[in-house]
């Protein structure tokens, strides 16, 4: 008698999410069956979802000086792109056409508290894979064309109504166009359609092509990763490690034998540049999570802290907390950090302090810090010293 195997019913690309589970499921099963393999379209994922940003006042970020934004114009008839680069005079938005153009602003949840609330739904990810939130705004017939990301993203409709399609084909085509200044796929056929309205959210793993086109005035969320490329990685810990190798660890050879022929870099020759030439997998754990909450912390980061023109003292610092002030991170300040034997390292901004595990932890869940009772040793040199590198910021409060 033949057995038959039982077939796995195939995962839904399409779920319904509630307030209690933005995700239409629970992150782990999200982890497990999405995240990173397969593309999700979440109905009502945010019920009720109300815009954390006006247009207008997205449109007023823009003209910032050092806010990341760009104003897309499509001229449909002779399908041309016009790319611009902010900050943007204001009459600049009164230039534009009726239809057919996108303003996309980047890193909005380092400058509006309220966009920034938004990544307390994305806890279930580590903070540091967490790039920024990038908000566009786009009338009637507005998008960037097709393209593909190499990161994962979560595409929160915030206002209006956004025709989205995708191809979740493994062999669809990824050649680029070469007469825009746009990364627009040459091909694109896509084997699923929506129309996303207020609180719906598209979940799409690296590589897969999508289009994403207005309907009306529009306002889409993209809350993005950072996903650093295995060249970045692997250029950055080369310098890392050379920085601290000494001068005299040179290329040996002890075992040289006579050439057999001449210029030949052999097999001999390659596995003595494989032991002078230690990659991650040689590194100890210490030295690898040094490297790399170095690195991560400081990756893709537009803007970096500049410390205050005048240092606060021990008792500047014991009078602010005393008070009820309150400590307040850099917009643009990410943390990481590592448990040792005893305490922890914390990285913030590319640099290492030595921290209390506790506290390290706090700091990179907590945007704002208020403390019932002043810290002192190791906790208050930690504190201070991100104080006076800029990294922490003192907003003074009323004295209890």
């Amino acid at each position: 008698m033949a057995i038959q195997t039982p077939t796995r019913k195939p995962l839904p690309i399409e779920v319904r999410g509630s307030a209690s589970q933005p995700l239409g499921m629970s992150a782990a099963q999200f982890l497990r069956d999405y995240w990173q393999k397969r593309p999700l379209l979440i109905r009502n994922a945010f019920p009720d979802f109300q815009a954390p940003i006006e247009p207008d006042d997205l449109a007023g970020l823009a003209c910032e000086e050092g806010v990341l934004a760009r104003l897309i114009v499509h001229d449909e008839k002779r399908d041309r792109w016009t790319v611009k680069n902010g900050p943007f005079e204001e009459a600049e938005f009164g230039k534009t056409p009726k239809r057919d153009w996108t303003l996309l602003v980047q890193d909005v949840d380092k400058w509006d508290a309220d966009v920034a609330a938004l990544l307390d739904h994305f806890t279930f990810l580590p903070s540091w894979r967490l790039d920024d939130i990038m908000i566009s705004y786009a009338e009637d017939g507005g998008g960037v064309g097709a393209h593909v990301d190499q990161y994962d993203v979560f595409l929160l409709q915030g206002i209006g109504e956004r025709h989205w399609a995708i191809s979740d084909d493994p062999d669809a085509p990824l050649d680029f166009r070469n007469d825009v200044e746009l990364k627009q796929l040459q091909v694109f056929e896509p084997t699923h359609e929506w129309l996303l309205g207020p609180g719906d959210m598209l979940y799409l793993p690296p590589g897969v092509p999508h289009d994403g086109v207005a309907i009306g005035n529009c306002m889409t969320i993209s809350i993005g990763m950072r996903a650093p490329s295995q060249a970045e990685l692997t250029g950055d810990l080369a310098d890392f490690l050379a920085e601290r190798m000494p001068e005299e660890l040179r290329y040996t050879d002890p075992d040289l034998v006579p050439a057999k022929r001449a210029g030949e870099i052999d097999t001999a020759a390659l596995n003595r540049l494989r032991q002078a030439l230690p990659f991650a997998a040689a590194l100890d754990r210490d030295l690898l999570a040094d490297w790399f909450g170095r690195f991560i912390t400081r990756y893709r980061n537009a803007q970096v802290a500049a410390a205050p023109p005048k240092a606060t003292t021990d008792a500047a610092f014991d009078k602010a907390i005393e008070g009820g002030a309150t400590l307040v991170r850099h917009p643009y300040a990410r943390i990481a950090w590592v448990k040792g034997k005893k305490d922890a390292t914390l990285f913030v901004s590319g640099n290492a302090y030595e921290c209390p595990a506790a506290l390290a932890e706090r700091l990179a869940a907590e945007r704002e810090l208020v403390f019932e009772r002043l810290p002192t040793g190791a906790e208050k040199r930690v504190l201070l010293t991100l104080v006076n590198d800029g990294q922490l910021g003192v907003r003074k409060g009323r004295r209890r």
